[in-house]
Formats: structure tokens, C-alpha cells, sequence
């Protein structure tokens, strides 16, 4: 199976990743994907971009080298509200909203009512698009609720490559939401959340787990361009 859009990518602008956005373009075109989202951290993210990073990405164009660039974030979730750390401003703007949680910029309680409820609230945001991968233990939630919720507020559901690699203890969560997502027909999408350019488009562990619990194709947005650029223009996203 392969994804024809990787919606889930860091520039050097977010200082502990190592290509340039045009790098990570490139490898795209390389890999044949119709679209690519650059999705820097927010502000709150040790070394971050500054201030004006976000507004200013108006100045890439939608078509790099025939790949349609997503000009977008990665905010992340500061309180238990389910607060994001961009105004509604800036997220307005942007073409592609992920919304995390990481114990750097969000101190973990453990406590899986105060994640249910900073969810809930992610599902209710307009600007958000994608729901990163939430399977992190520290923040451990009421899968089944908002599971739920995220579908009947359209939001997709992240299944993240680079969560094999660097947080293992997530993996039996990320099974446990990819099966809600499939009996409650909620789609994801599955993102390498490349931090170097070799990294763009490498989702096969994600796709893995996927196969294992036979999750339904039809309900992987980035693996049909039909499908990707109908959820784009229906968020009123330029595909022309």
C-alpha cells in the first residue's frame, strides 16, 4: 500500500530537524507524492521558529516541483483545555493543522479524565485537522469516547511512523486507536513525521499495524488522491 500525501513533516526551521523545506519538497517529487505538508512546531516547542514563521509561509507557492505544498503546523496542546499555543489568527491562515501533545511542552498528570477532556475540546477546534499521535502513553485517554468525537467532528486520526522508532510505549495504544477508528468508520492518516528528508513518505511500520488488524483502505484519506484532494477541496483548500 502506498500513501500518495505525507501530512506530517519538520523543516530544519524547528532546529532539531535537518533538511530545508525545499529538501523535503524534492524528496517528495522524488517518492512520486501529489502533496507534502511542512508542518513546523509551534511556538512553545524548544526551539521553535519565531514569531513570524507561520504567517509567512504564504510566500511558498502551492506547487513545488509538481508536489502541492501544505503550508502548515504542529501546535501543541498546552493545557488540559485543549489549548493550542497559535492564535486563531495564524491556524486561520494555514492550510494544514496537527494538533500533539509532548511531555516537553505539556507536563504529563497521568490523568486519563484531564486527556479526555483536553480531546474533547481538540475535536471541537475548526482549524485542526489531523489529531498527532496521540497514542503517547503519559497522556492516555478515553479512546473509545473521543475516538468517537473525532469522527463526528471530522478530524483525522494520525497513525505516525516515527512512533515505532521513538516511542515504543505508544505502539499498543496506536493499535488500540487504529481499531476504534475502524469500528467507528473515523479516518486517519498515516505520516512518516519526517525530521530529515530520506525520512518523507516512509510510513511502512505504520502501514504495518494497519495490514495486522485488516483496517479498511477506504478509511486511509492519504492512500487514494481522489479521496485527499476531495477532503481538500471541501475544506476549501486550493488544488488547482
Amino acid at each position: 500500500m502506498n500513501i500518495i500525501a505525507d501530512t506530517h513533516c519538520h523543516s530544519l526551521a524547528s532546529t532539531h530537524a535537518y533538511s530545508t523545506i525545499e529538501e523535503m519538497i524534492n524528496a517528495a517529487s522524488k517518492k512520486g507524492l501529489y502533496a507534502i505538508a511542512i508542518t513546523d512546531h509551534a511556538r512553545t516547542m524548544a526551539g521553535a521558529p519565531g514569531k513570524w514563521y507561520f504567517e509567512n509561509l504564504c510566500v511558498i507557492p502551492d506547487y513545488v516541483n509538481k508536489v502541492r505544498v501544505l503550508k502548515g503546523i504542529e501546535a501543541n496542546i498546552c493545557d488540559y483545555n485543549g489549548s493550542l499555543d497559535e492564535d486563531e489568527f495564524v491556524l486561520s491562515k494555514l492550510d494544514w493543522v496537527v494538533a500533539s501533545m509532548h511531555e516537553i511542552t505539556l507536563k504529563p498528570n497521568f490523568d486519563i479524565d484531564a486527556c479526555t477532556n483536553a480531546w474533547l475540546n481538540i475535536a471541537k477546534n475548526p482549524y485542526v485537522n489531523v489529531i498527532g499521535h496521540s497514542g503517547v502513553s503519559a497522556f492516555a485517554y478515553d479512546y473509545e469516547r473521543v475516538i468517537k468525537e473525532f469522527g463526528r467532528n471530522g478530524k483525522l486520526v494520525e497513525i505516525n511512523n516515527t512512533s515505532f522508532r521513538v516511542r515504543h510505549d505508544a505502539i499498543s495504544n496506536c493499535k488500540k486507536i487504529a481499531k476504534l477508528c475502524k469500528k467507528y468508520s473515523v479516518s486517519v492518516v498515516v505520516n512518516s513525521d519526517a525530521h530529515f528528508s530520506s525520512q518523507v513518505g516512509e510510513v511502512d511500520k505504520a502501514i504495518g499495524l494497519l495490514k495486522e488488524i485488516e483496517f479498511p483502505r477506504e478509511l486511509i484519506l492519504n492512500a487514494n488522491l481522489e479521496r485527499f484532494k476531495n477532503y481538500l477541496e471541501n475544506k476549501s483548500i486550493n488544488i488547482d
